[in-house]
Order: structure tokens, then sequence, then C-alpha cells
């Protein structure tokens, strides 16, 4: 096996590590493969379905249909046909635009992701018009993953879908976690929060699930369709509150939510509504799993590897002004020459102040440049496990200690491209300029699992 050629310049050892980071980087993708994350949770054997703690006896179906959406849902589907074959009756999943594989025997709708648009509702009304004829012969598959909220909608009676993006985008844009996000989004719909369980009932339901949100919350993950909901409208309005929404919302969004708080509108179902006797959840992957992956894949190229986090939230801006500081701290203690590899991972949020454009990676990605300007040795790279970072075809940044002194010498202010929340004119003017790239591209991926943060240390001291 032949070993990579020690680089002769420092440009040249720069373009290793960046290799280095992205090779850890495509080898978390591999980890959570939908399709292989899906082959590896569920099994057949015969006319039995294994899934969790759950068996199905396929035999006593007169009809199995599969639904569902997401980012990864496409290639969840490719597993699920291959392990149903002939058995499988019909099928729907609704896919974010360009994440559509083969076609099979589950139909496929591209639809708008973070905003949701009219094919989402055309493609969910086309969904609930399936699980309607649903009885207690059929065996309804749910494929969620990532992405999920925005393409399963369906606004609740005497919302538009225009209410709908314009709250979605407000919520996106106030710094919410995802958790408040999804508190509103399952109290303005009519199929998520456990409101799909319902409409499939008397149908049993199983469920796979990428998790793309931090601690694997059912209800939570692409608002929780087929799980109860631990969210009450009240929670709803609270969100509102806090982020100061109540004066920007549509009226019609917020007096719906109001209504819902005072007992005027039906709550979302909870746990102990008869459907959800019939519904087994399992979560076939997740950000373990890809951080696991990258640790392995770190020590192969000699880095002492350490996950310092799978739960990295709030403000994009900290969480880089926390990663810098651990680097920074770890290169000071290692001796000259010793490399080691920080892995972090989860979702921040950005709070958007300005005009500009780019996504939490990217932003986390200019904000740790600033943290380690002309400090030799750190590299990171922060991208989106699914390929696209906020509304962009980046899905991060690479950076090290001598990307915010370069820009300066090309002219370029990084401090006021990320107060103007700009960070992704910032990397593509510093590509353009410098020649390098720092933007981090990778087109969609095919699965979610959140943000991994990868960041190499090279020892600095004695």
């Amino acid at each position: 096996m032949s070993r990579e050629r020690a680089p002769s310049s420092r440009s040249e050892k720069a373009a290793m590590v960046r290799r280095h980071l992205a090779d850890i980087f495509n080898a978390a993708l591999t980890a959570v493969d939908p399709y292989h994350s899906v082959m590896n949770a569920v099994n057949r054997d015969g006319s039995k379905l294994f899934a969790g703690n759950g068996t199905y006896d396929l035999g006593r179906f007169a009809r199995i249909i599969v639904a569902g959406a997401g980012k990864a849902a496409a290639r969840m589907a490719l597993a699920v046909e291959d392990l149903l074959a002939h058995a499988l009756t019909d099928g729907l999943i609704i896919v974010k635009k360009d994440h559509t594989v083969r076609p099979g025997k589950i139909r496929q709708v591209e639809a708008s992701h973070p905003i949701p648009d009219e094919a989402g509702v055309q493609g969910t009304r086309r969904i609930v018009e399936m699980l309607r004829l649903a009885d207690e012969q059929t065996l309804v598959i749910c494929l969620l993953s990532g992405g999920g909220s925005a393409l399963l909608v369906s606004p609740a009676d005497g919302i538009t879908l225009e209410d709908k993006q314009r709250a979605t985008d407000l919520l996106l844009r106030s710094g919410a976690a995802i958790q408040e996000v999804n508190a509103v989004r399952k109290h303005l719909s009519s199929v998520k929060g456990g409101r799909l369980a319902q409409i499939a009932y008397p149908a049993p339901v199983l469920t796979l699930i990428m998790s793309d949100v931090i601690g694997d919350p059912l209800d939570v993950i692409a608002s929780g369709p087929t799980v109860p909901d631990s969210t009450a409208f009240t929670d709803a309005l609270a969100v509102v509150g806090r982020y100061g929404l109540r004066g920007k919302l549509p009226e019609r969004v917020l007096s719906f939510l109001e209504r819902g708080a005072a007992g005027r509108e039906p709550e979302t179902p909870k746990e102990n509504d008869p459907c959800f006797l019939k519904t087994g959840n399992v979560i076939v992957a997740g950000l373990r799993q890809a951080l696991a992956a990258a640790r392995e894949t770190a020590a192969g190229l000699g880095m002492t590897a350490e996950i310092m986090t799978s739960e990295l939230q709030g403000e994009a801006r900290g969480a880089a002004r926390l990663l810098a500081e651990k680097a920074m701290s770890m290169g000071r203690s290692l001796h000259a020459g010793e490399r080691q590899c920080l892995l972090a991972g989860g979702e921040t949020t950005v709070t958007v102040k300005g005009s500009g454009v780019g996504g939490r990676n990217q932003e986390l990605a200019l904000a740790f440049a600033l943290e380690i300007a002309g400090k030799e040795g750190i590299t990171l790279l922060s991208a989106g496990t699914d390929g696209a970072d906020g509304p962009t075809d980046a899905a991060g940044a690479i950076v090290d200690g001598r990307t915010v002194p370069r820009a300066r010498a090309l002219g370029m202010d990084p401090a006021t491209y990320l107060e103007n929340n700009d960070s992704y004119a910032f990397f593509t003017t510093y590509d353009s300029r410098s020649g390098e790239e720092a933007h981090f591209i990778t087109g969609p991926t095919g699965t979610n699992v959140m943000d991994v943060q990868i960041i190499a240390v090279e020892g600095s001291g004695p």
C-alpha cells in the first residue's frame, strides 16, 4: 500500500490537511448512507419483517404501502423496495429537489426545502389520500428524515400555503432551535405532530427514521407525524413571543394559534390516542454513527481523534468560539509535529440580522477563522451532511489560520461579512481572489444527520 508523499512546502501541507478533512467527512457520510442504514436495521426472513422490537408478518396483510418525506427518503425507499420485493403494493415519498433516485414502485415527488411549496402540498395530499384507504389489512411503512417538516406540508384549516411560507421563513431566521420551530409547525399542520398516524389508523404503521436532531427526539424529527406530540398550542405561542414574532406572523397564523391555546382548535394527538397502539418507530441512523466513522478514519490517517461533542448547538458564532478555544489549547499542549483531530457535530442556529446569504456551517467557519487568525496548525471543516448549508449550493467551508490574514490582504474585511450574515459571499469572493477552495461543495449527498465539524490540530509546543 503506497503512502502519501510528505509535503515539501507550506502550501502543499495545507492542501494535504484539507484532503484529509474531506476524506474524514466522506467516511462519515458513508457510515450513514440511508440505503445501508435501513438494510442494517431491518431484516426479512421469509414472510417475517423484523425492525426494532417489532415483528411484522407480511403474509397477513392484503396491502403494504410506503409513505414518507425527507432528504434521505429516496435511498431509504430503495432499501425498502429491495426488502419487500413483490410484497410491496404501492408507495409515494416527497423528496427535496434534485434528491430523487432511480424510479421504482415507490413514486417520488420533488418539492422545495426549507420553505414549503405547492408541490409539497400536492404530494402530501396524495399521501393522505393513499393512507385514508388503509385498513387493518394494510401495513403502512413510513420513511422519515431531516427535511420532512418542509416537504410533508398540509396547512391546517384556515391557513394558506403563503401563510406557512411566511411563518417558516420568520422562524428559521429568528434563531429558534429546531425543537421550537417544529413546535409551531406541528400546530399549523394537519399531518405533523402525530396526525399522519391518525389518518392511517386503524392500519399498523412502521416508521423508519434517519435522525437529524440532537438527542433523537421522535416527536421533533420531521415534526413527528407518526408519534405522540409532547408540545401544545401554548408552547407554540410561547415560541412566537420568545422571538418577537407576534407582530410579524400572518394574522391567520397568530389567530389560529391563539384559538388553539384557548381550546377552540383540536390539539395534536397525545400518548393516549389509540392510533399509537399500532405504531412502531425505529431510528436507523444518526450523527453518532457518522462521528464514530470519522474518528476511525482520522486514526487511520495518523491522527489521535477525539469526539468533543455530538450535541453542538446554540448560535454558530458561539459554537465557533468554543471550538477555536479548544483547538488552540490543544495545539499548545501537543509537541511540535504531533497531530490530533477534534470532532464535533450537532445543529447550531443563526439569528439573521443582516441582509447577506449563508448557512450555519459557513457562518461558523467564518467566525472560527476570525478566532484563529494568524495561528498555525489549525484547520476546520464545517459542513452539513446533506450537502446543503442554508439556501446555498455549498455544504460548508474549510478555513485555517491563514484565511483571515489572506482575505484582508486581498482587500476583504471578514468581520463585515460576518456581521451581515454574508458568509456565502465571503467564501465565494475569497476563492475567486485567492485561487483557493475554501468553499466546500459536495452536491446533494442523499443523507442527512445534521452537521459535522472536523478540526485538524498540529502541535506548537516544545
